[in-house]
């Protein structure tokens, strides 16, 4: 039975991952997978539905039907994964707005059912803290959900959350962003010197959604700073960036690191479907597939495509 209370979304403190035991951690044990999803965000589809999407959204029952349906393909994957990382946009309702606290009581009662075995990993995005996020939004998320940015091991292979609404305007949070920037270079150097199989960073705005010289717009990040990160990742060995926000697949590469964008959960922006990206880390790479939530309930499948991405280099 999954664990209740919340025990299940605090996971996150003190900047680790309680879930994982570090020195258990670090070293590489071989192949295994872990399962990324984005923007569930309950309530956008009303919003987008009646063209305004900055509106709060009174209605969630479709993102809440595919949730929960979200959850049942992942609790039946043989393998289990190693975790279940959501990245960003968890709900619709910006701070302060009416329908915020129905909108993560829903989301908590859909989530509490994945198995207990699969740890919750949380990343903060724009509808979580709000596009300019302030202390008080921020430690509203973190009451619910745990730490806005950490890093934690899995078999040998080092993860970084990231608040990336820290990046992307922190006018009102200059503090906060200094103190994650100091944190950050850290723990970049920290993944130099352990000398990890592989790093791995989670963020809700990707860094770009094709091409690293993209111009900047509500999707991406402003080109000095995405620039700034690029390098300071590719420095440090970082192999992958995956996020969500833009409710539609995307992605390319700067340098050998895989900047991935994955599709919502919920509302579909493109024409692509509401579904999950597996990704499996290798001796040598790391590999990921997206796929439809229905596609993800044929575990036969998907059992078979599990084989052949973690079959050993």
């Amino acid at each position: 039975m999954a664990r209740e209370g919340a025990e299940r979304w605090l996971q996150a403190r003190d900047r680790t991952l309680r879930a994982f035991h570090q020195d258990a951690e670090q070293e590489w044990k071989g192949p295994f997978y872990f399962i990324q999803g984005a923007d569930p965000q309950f309530g956008l589809m009303k919003a987008y539905a009646i063209g305004n999407c900055s509106s709060e959204g009174d209605e969630w029952a479709e993102e809440l039907r595919l949730t929960r349906q979200a959850v049942q393909a992942i609790n039946q994957l043989n393998p289990k994964p190693k975790f279940f990382v959501l990245c960003g946009d968890l709900i619709h309702g910006m701070p302060g707005t009416q329908w915020r606290e129905a909108q993560i009581r829903d989301l908590k009662d859909a989530l509490k059912d994945v198995d207990s075995d699969i740890p919750l990993v949380f990343v903060s995005g724009n509808h979580d803290l709000g596009n300019t996020p302030t202390p008080e939004t921020t430690e509203n998320y973190c009451q619910h959900w745990g730490d806005d940015y950490f890093s934690f091991w899995v078999g040998g292979t080092f993860f970084l959350v990231l608040n990336s609404q820290l990046y992307f305007d922190a006018s009102e949070s200059l503090e906060l962003k200094q103190a994650q920037d100091a944190w950050l270079d850290k723990q970049l150097a920290l993944a130099q010197e352990k000398k990890c199989k592989h790093a791995i960073v989670f963020q809700h705005i990707p860094l770009f959604l094709q091409e690293p010289e993209e111009e900047h717009d509500y999707f991406n990040l402003e080109a000095s700073i995405r620039h700034e990160l690029l390098e300071k990742f590719c420095k440090a060995g970082v192999k992958a960036v995956f996020s969500g926000h833009y409710h539609r697949n995307a992605g390319g590469f700067y340098k050998g690191l895989d900047m991935v964008v994955s599709s919502a959960i919920g509302c579909q922006l493109g024409e692509d479907t509401h579904g999950l990206r597996l990704v499996a880390v290798t001796d040598e790479k790391i590999v990921h597939r997206y796929y439809s939530l229905d596609e993800l309930s044929n575990s036969q499948e998907i059992g078979k495509d599990l084989k052949a991405l973690l079959k050993p280099n």
